[in-house]
């Protein structure tokens, strides 16, 4: 193996920064396209409510100067860039004088806890059903339930995560329609509200499960038949190793690749949380918390969360790239 050259890392790193480069430019343009502003939305939900705002005009106008939207494109876009350098994500436009930066921590959290653990049960689960369902010795009754287990595949999340809710929540009671946990329970590392996150958490993360686990089934079923008549495989078990070894480290050890691939993908856009589940399980997490961003045009409030998901995604890659290596030997980065 020639290993990780320094050309090679430092060119890694220079598509990382261009690639957060690029994507902070173009959260900072998207909002922008938007026809109003979110200081003019925000006097018109104050009108909508108090019926009416004095000097509402003037109102705009000093807003508008307070968060800089008064200034020309360029100098909104430099203050843009040196907030963003600076990991200073500024204050909510629609929640003021709440910060972004305390909105993300108080929201990140509650994602991670959920699209963690169900990104990593789902992909653990989709990826043994599909090497059982590719590997010859498997028993026919297995094969043959297995893609039963893939049905729901082909429904959306979010309709899953109203099914979900119909039948658990409003039908038989086991689980809550809604929220992350009961306000009565004191927030911390205690038992009850450890229950409280498992048991409010289950409906959103099994609608993620359920759902997402038959794509990684299907990647590596099709990687699983490709390599199945590999000389590896055939000289393995012309050894006599035991089917379990066989099937492990050398069907699944080399077909898994791929799939750690998507799963650093996946892992990296955490950040951004799963909007629709979190919206339709009204669950304080980074989705939700873009979905309202979205809702009130609240620039920074955007801007801050796609940032996070695009550093998310990229630094993901990046780490992956540099530890290609270390997962299959075969892997090298010297010269052609």
């Amino acid at each position: 193996m020639a290993g990780l050259t320094p050309t090679y890392v430092l060119r890694r790193v220079g598509m990382w920064v261009l690639t957060i480069w690029l994507g902070a430019t173009i959260i900072f343009i998207i909002p922008r396209l938007a026809p109003g502003d979110p200081v003019s939305a925000m006097v018109s939900r104050m009108l909508n409510q108090a019926g009416y705002v004095e000097n509402a005009g003037q109102m705009i106008e000093a807003w508008r100067a307070r968060f800089g939207l008064d200034g020309p494109w360029h100098v909104q876009y430099f203050n843009y860039l040196r907030s963003v350098l600076t990991f200073d994500l500024g204050f909510s436009l629609a929640s003021f004088p709440s910060r972004v930066d305390d909105m993300v921590l108080q929201a990140l959290p509650w994602t991670v806890g959920l699209l963690f653990i169900a990104t990593l049960i789902s992909f653990v689960l989709g990826n043994l059903i599909g090497a059982l369902m590719a590997w010859r010795r498997t028993p026919g009754w297995v094969r043959n339930l297995l893609p039963v287990s893939l049905t729901f595949t082909s429904i959306p999340f979010f309709m899953l995560g109203i099914l979900l809710i119909y039948v658990f929540a409003f039908g038989l009671r086991w689980f809550p329609p809604s929220g992350a946990y009961n306000s009565m329970n004191e927030v911390g590392w205690n038992w009850p509200f450890i229950k409280d996150v498992i048991y409010f958490g289950t409906l959103p993360a099994l609608s993620i499960v359920v759902t997402s686990m038959g794509f990684w089934a299907l990647g590596m079923r099709g990687m699983m038949i490709t390599n199945d008549g590999e000389d590896y495989m055939i000289l393995a078990e012309a050894k006599g190793l035991a089917p379990g070894r066989v099937f492990w480290f050398y069907g699944m050890r080399n077909s898994i690749l791929p799939q750690v691939t998507a799963l650093a993908l996946n892992l990296g856009a955490i950040a951004g949380g799963a909007t629709l589940v979190e919206y339709i399980f009204a669950y304080p997490g980074m989705g939700y918390l873009l979905y309202l961003g979205i809702v009130t045009n609240d620039y920074t409030l955007i801007q801050g969360i796609v940032f996070l998901l695009i550093m998310g995604t990229s630094t993901a890659v990046l780490i992956l790239d540099l530890l290609y290596p270390l997962i299959d030997p075969r892997i090298t980065y010297g010269k052609g």
